[in-house]
């Protein structure tokens, strides 16, 4: 009952600080968290995507870009991701730019973290086809035979390739999100009702989308508040490398060598768990990739928080200790965190942490006295029993006084926490209940003693 009115009055306290407890026994892995892994995207930046250019192969500005992702976002039919809603909303927005209207969907082969790209299949009314796919760079590439440039088509060879990385790299730097964006006409006998991810070949780049998604004004002063409290933050996320690295510097994460998820791939366990250990950034993972590393991370001896608002989150949401997520998260991840952050604030971060440790020292407490005084209480008669020829005391009269004893504990969740204590992880450690029951126990017993020799 103590232990529970403990986590109870942790969770009411951290509901003040816009927090809501999904799994009470959250609280005290809140406090004994050590490492925090966060994705990147909503969680350290903000959740308002903008569309800020849509342009060729070149970096010129060319609208059929922005009309070719409109019929990609407008038509898929799976949840619109924050990109997507950009596209929509940019396209709504600006009318002049003619979007197809005309278009109808034909079928969609949909976004997965190995492919990293989604396509759609429309076709308009002269009955031909034509796919837009839209995607990462690299993988987009890895599909192209072809770049749309000054109005024809040229050959994909290394030289346009190299080109082509260098300009999304550039974008990446100054801070930008990159889409490339592909399409391909399918005529004659390549017409299907159905189709499959085999489609996804051939493909004609025809340009980039720049995305602006700035970091959240109270990460960096969260990152330091955890630091300071003993709490390392170390991000996961499926971006690229390049502008994993530029949100890490905004928000005061030095991201020192940035491991991707193909290096990851290639290590064993052991490999694994130093590399999570020294390195902070982790870039390019997909969903499986980031609960491998927090599975490694708690193998290690690590108490490992994820905080996550996407549906690639939900994995490493339900592997961690403690999963944590945002209101304005997917369904999946709401569902599969333990903690809910009400506010967009980061900061409430380290009130957790700090409730979870005083909930936890609290619980301590209430720990040691019982288990001491429960020893205690034994000790004392079995010693009795060697010199006096009757009980000591008799059963309910142990049962009475362990009653008083408990209701004069009913006040520990109110109970103040050394500053000392709250200054760095805690975690269950049965060697010291032991020992304080060990020393305190029998002290206990010298007053029983005392009393029996008196009486």
């Amino acid at each position: 009952m103590i232990v529970s009115a403990n986590l109870a009055k942790g969770a009411v306290a951290m509901s003040r600080s816009k927090v809501v407890v999904k799994r009470l026994n959250s609280i005290q892995n809140f406090g004994a968290m050590d490492i925090l892994c966060t994705d990147k995207t909503g969680t350290l930046t903000q959740d308002k995507i903008i569309l800020e250019r849509h342009v060729d192969a070149l970096g010129n500005r060319d609208d059929d870009v922005l009309r070719l992702a409109w019929i990609n976002s407008y038509h898929q039919s799976g949840i619109k991701n924050l990109m997507d809603k950009a596209i929509v909303h940019f396209g709504e927005q600006h009318p002049e730019n003619g979007l197809p209207r005309h278009m109808h969907k034909v079928d969609e082969l949909p976004f997965d973290f190995v492919r990293r790209r989604l396509s759609v299949i429309v076709s308009d009314t002269s009955g031909e086809h034509l796919l837009v796919c839209k995607g990462a760079v690299e993988e987009m590439l890895s599909i192209a035979s072809g770049v749309y440039v000054h109005g024809q088509v040229v050959p994909m060879d290394a030289q346009w390739r190299q080109k082509i990385i260098d300009l999304s790299e550039a974008y990446n730097r100054d801070g930008f999100r990159v889409l490339a964006l592909g399409a391909k006409a399918i005529k004659g006998d390549d017409i299907r009702q159905q189709y499959t991810t085999e489609a996804e070949k051939d493909l004609i780049i025809r340009g980039f989308l720049t995305f602006l998604d700035p970091p959240k004004d109270s990460a960096e002063s969260a990152i330091a508040a955890l630091r300071e409290h003993g709490v390392s933050v170390k991000v996961l996320t499926g971006d690229t490398p390049v502008i994993t690295a530029k949100i890490c510097h905004e928000v005061g994460l030095e991201p020192g060598t940035v491991i991707t998820g193909d290096q990851i791939d290639a290590m064993n366990e052991q490999e694994l768990l130093a590399a999570a250990r020294d390195h902070d950034v982790f870039a390019r993972l997909t969903p499986l990739q980031k609960s491998r590393i927090i599975k490694t991370l708690q193998q290690g001896g690590h108490t490992v928080g994820f905080l996550g608002d996407g549906i690639n989150d939900a994995p490493g949401l339900r592997d961690a200790d403690v999963g944590i997520s945002v209101d304005s998260a997917a369904d999946i991840a709401k569902e599969s965190a333990d903690i809910i952050l009400l506010e967009k604030s980061l900061m409430v971060l380290e009130e957790g942490v700090v409730k979870g440790r005083e909930t936890f020292g609290n619980i301590m407490k209430y720990l040691n006295m019982t288990a001491s005084s429960n020893f205690g209480n034994v000790f004392s008669v079995l010693v009795a029993s060697a010199f006096i020829p009757f009980l000591p005391m008799l059963p309910i009269q142990l049962l009475l006084q362990n009653l008083m004893y408990d209701f004069s504990q009913l006040s520990l969740p109110w109970d103040r926490v050394d500053k000392e204590f709250l200054q760095k992880p805690r975690k269950w450690d049965a060697k010291n209940i032991g020992r304080f029951m060990v020393w305190i126990g029998p002290t206990s017993s010298i007053f029983d003693i005392t009393t029996y020799a008196l009486m």
